[in-house]
């Protein structure tokens, strides 16, 4: 029995033992003294009556125990010429006095802080401030328009919000205050305290009495201590999808999080202190959250934190002109920067000119299903394990992966590999049976989760069951299908809901629904993810307008493009609208999505035999043919 099985199994049968042993990697004020409190199923708590710190656990403690010159964080921005580098004692020294200057704004443990800024050294170092106080930090993208953000601030209730002036990206000045204002007079609930990084590419306009500049709050303050937390507080909100009436916030807690992470970056990443990892993410994204802050500097890395995209700052080799600058040693990024390079540097003529495999040891993929193709082609120019994994928001960390810190596995392009200790994953049918090796079904993962994982949703337990834990009980519901083939290894086939995966950022249909709903023109419509080469999936709105509208199908589409720009955000990729006669439904009503899918993509499908209008399917692939989808005329109703 192979080191993975070994520790897999022990995870399953004695998961106390396991995650004990995993604990005492962490720096505790005070241990624990049970480690899985199971008293209710669905709101297992992990590390009951621990205390410790995460700020102390990633800054703190490294420079008590003599690398404090080590470096901690490196920041590399091609659209700004500009490279920074903190080590851990200067980081450290950074994140005490922000702290100190939030608590002098009235700060305190379990108060809520949004954070609205750009990939700049700031952005970190106000997460880790807040983790410092005991405060709850929710980042909230910066691709993210007025509209969102004034929903997170209603729900979360911040104290205070933090954002910068401007984000930057490869051809473009984006200022951030004015959405940031226009948030806060959208919002029911008014923040105490905006304060504002002034950057030098656009200076923003301050509130007098509630807004303060970076310096400002900086001025005069104290270096804050790290506070003692128990186990179970909130470390972080993090929105995911969801409508845009209802918020889903995502918790996390401290201990739990703290390690699962340090225990992931060493036996999945295979990651050692002092070496330099690197996530080509955001920390808007969950991504961000576990492995450009969290993840490594628990661990005692060196993390990258880069603002910049992988084509166009300024080429295809930017990615590998970081990893031979910085000495990367593992980087994880999307397939859909993979896809990027790819099709701008087909041949590797860059990757050849940076020589990034003289330092890289692995390659880890996630964010949304890698094809084949790209997995095969990122293998055959780094000569390197590639590795696509497969986690989400709610988890944290994770779920499936190929564990290169215990046991590298043979790689199957198209699958995820093998569970994660702690991870009882289970293939389920309609009615909650295993499925056999080869057959579909839903993902699921049988409770309790392990550490890390997403506590309940923010002052919405009810929600959490409801969303997560009533379909399958006593599991998990991951709202991924997928299957375990003859070996073992999990692959990841795609939602089972109405979330789509653009380029690694899950995002809601429904909402993107609800937004074309609001036009005044519109009568109902439909918007389903279409298979994208780049992006992995891209979102096309169908519309059935109301009658006398007076104005071009043109026209209009315009418009509902625009609308769901401004309130989703160009993160959305909303830029596909046309207009339809009639949407394929079911007699009882039920829109076919999933039938309108398959029809886009070029896939066979079987015709409902409860469709109400069978040519309104026909009018669906001539639509998306105008719009220019050619697969479509290769899927066609089964018979």
């Amino acid at each position: 029995m192979g080191r993975y099985q070994e520790e897999f199994r022990r995870s399953l049968q004695d998961p106390e033992g396991f995650w004990g042993d995993a604990a005492r990697a962490i720096r505790w004020d005070q241990p624990p003294r049970r480690v899985l409190d199971r008293t209710r199923p669905n709101f297992a708590r992990w590390f009951e009556g621990g205390r410790l710190n995460t700020c102390f656990n990633a800054l703190d403690r490294h420079v008590e125990e003599g690398r404090g010159e080590q470096l901690a964080l490196i920041y590399d921005s091609p659209v700004t010429s500009t490279v920074l580098r903190f080590t851990y004692a200067a980081l450290r020294d950074e994140v005490a006095r922000f702290a100190g200057a939030l608590a002098r704004l009235g700060v305190v443990k379990g108060d809520r802080v949004v954070i609205y800024m750009p990939m700049v050294p700031e952005a970190v170092i106000s997460m880790l401030a807040c983790a410092r106080l005991g405060a709850v930090h929710s980042v909230v993208f910066g691709g993210f328009a007025a509209h969102e953000l004034a929903a997170r601030i209603d729900h979360a209730r911040p104290r205070v919000v933090l954002c910068a002036s401007c984000g930057i990206d490869a051809v473009r000045v984006l200022p951030y205050k004015p959405l940031v204002d226009k948030a806060i007079e959208a919002a029911r609930h008014k923040p105490e305290h905006v304060v504002v990084l002034q950057r030098p590419e656009a200076k923003a306009e301050l509130t007098a009495g509630r807004d303060l500049t970076w310096e400002q709050a900086l001025e005069g303050a104290e270096p804050a201590a790290c506070v003692s937390l128990e186990a179970s507080d909130p470390l972080y909100i993090l929105y995911t999808s969801g409508t845009t009436g209802h918020p889903k916030g995502v918790v996390r807690d401290n201990g739990g999080h703290a390690v699962a992470l340090r225990w992931s970056m060493e036996f999945i990443y295979g990651a050692s202190a002092g070496e330099t990892f690197w996530s080509a993410s955001d920390i808007g994204w969950v991504v961000g959250h576990s492995y450009i802050v969290y993840g490594p500097l628990l661990r005692g890395c060196t993390t990258v934190l880069y603002e910049g995209k992988p084509v166009g700052t300024p080429d295809a080799g930017a990615f590998w002109r970081v990893v031979r600058d910085h000495g990367v040693r593992t980087l994880f990024t999307a397939p859909t920067a993979f896809r990027a390079i790819r099709r701008e540097d087909p041949a590797g003529a860059q990757l050849r000119l940076h020589r990034p495999a003289d330092h890289l040891r692995a390659l880890f993929l996630a964010g949304e299903r890698c094809d084949p193709d790209t997995l095969q082609w990122a293998r055959e120019q780094l000569g390197i394990p590639v590795v696509d994994h497969w986690w989400q928001t709610e988890t944290g960390w994770p779920v499936a992966a190929n564990p290169i810190g215990l046991e590298t596995f043979p790689i199957k392009p198209g699958s995820a590999t093998m569970p994660m200790p702690g991870y009882d994953i289970r293939v389920l049918d309609e009615g909650g049976s295993d499925q056999p090796a080869g057959e579909s079904g839903a993902i699921a993962i049988r409770l309790p989760l392990p550490p890390g994982c997403l506590q309940t949703l923010y002052l919405d337990d009810a929600g959490y069951e409801r969303a997560y834990l009533t379909r399958y009980p006593g599991h998990y519901l991951t709202g991924d299908g997928g299957f375990f083939d003859s070996e073992g290894y999990l692959s990841i086939m795609g939602r089972i809901d109405d979330v789509i995966n653009v380029a690694g950022h899950r995002l809601s249909t429904g909402a993107m629904e609800e937004i074309l709903a609001s036009h005044r023109d519109v009568a109902e419509c439909a918007v389903v993810g279409v298979a994208d080469a780049l992006k992995g999936e891209v979102p096309v709105g169908f519309v059935v307008l109301k009658q006398g509208t007076g104005r071009t199908e043109a026209e209009l589409v315009l418009e509902l493009v625009a609308l769901v720009r401004e309130r989703l955000g160009p993160v959305a990729f909303f830029k596909s609208a046309t207009v339809v006669k009639r949407l394929p439904k079911t007699r009882s009503g039920k829109i076919l999505r999933g039938t309108m899918r398959k029809i886009a993509d070029g896939v066979q499908y079987s015709l409902p035999p409860t469709i109400e209008e069978p040519a309104a399917l026909d009018e669906i692939r001539e639509a998306l043919s105008q719009l220019g989808y050619p697969q479509v005329a290769k899927g066609a109703p089964a018979t």
